[in-house]
């Protein structure tokens, strides 16, 4: 039976291109990638939103980027699932967010108790687990950028570490985005599109491991 995956993230899944300032190809984004790699034996669902935060209120967005409050009805939307993967924390870094690494870890942890509590319909498994610690913001020449995340170069540092531990802690899988991927110094934060297939071709074995398949 064809497994499902559902990825939940910010603009990295979305799919923000900083040299455009638009949107990468479909084919170049890294759900799309991870969905060639695996075939037929799976379905790849992006549910990637520029600015989604992990649990946290961003009261100057133009629409509720608080990964917490839409998610069970996202799941609700693509049951059954059999994994999700979570890419978030990046947006965590801005101070008018929360602007902690801490933080950020806090809300991944929520999101993962609401996929375990979730009730899920007509008395489905809940789906396995993998928590991605996104790559790291570097430095830039891009002012609004920079002024956007003080700190966030050292605070998404942090990111891998803390989300490894906690992964192991709830028994979830980890993978680090910073393995195969480099943000674009361009604005500090976003993949080119060389990094995002990358990002797609590398998560490949850990999907299929924690799939079966």
């Amino acid at each position: 039976m064809t497994k499902t995956v559902l990825c939940y993230g910010d603009s990295l899944t979305w799919g923000y291109d900083a040299d455009t300032i638009g949107r990468h190809a479909y084919e170049n984004r890294w759900p799309s990638v991870l969905q060639a790699t695996l075939g037929s034996e799976a379905r790849v669902i992006a549910e990637g939103l520029n600015g989604r935060t992990t649990a946290f209120d961003d009261h100057l967005a133009d629409c509720d980027r608080n990964g917490a409050r839409i998610l069970p009805t996202i799941l609700q939307t693509h049951a059954p699932l059999d994994l999700v993967i979570l890419l978030l924390g990046t947006n965590d870094m801005k101070p008018v967010v929360a602007g902690s690494a801490f933080a950020a870890c806090q809300g991944i942890g929520r999101l993962v108790r609401l996929i375990r509590n979730h009730a899920w319909p007509f008395e489905f498994d809940g789906p396995e687990i993998l928590i991605v610690a996104p790559p790291a913001i570097c430095e830039t020449g891009n002012v609004p950028f920079a002024a956007s995340f003080p700190g966030g170069i050292e605070e998404s540092a942090k990111l891998p570490t803390l989300y490894r531990d906690l992964a192991d802690e709830l028994g979830c899988g980890f993978f680090d985005g910073n393995s195969v991927a480099r943000t674009t110094p361009l604005d500090g934060i976003h993949l080119d599109a060389e990094n995002t297939r990358a990002l797609g071709r590398g998560l490949e074995p850990i999907v299929r491991m924690m799939l079966g398949l």
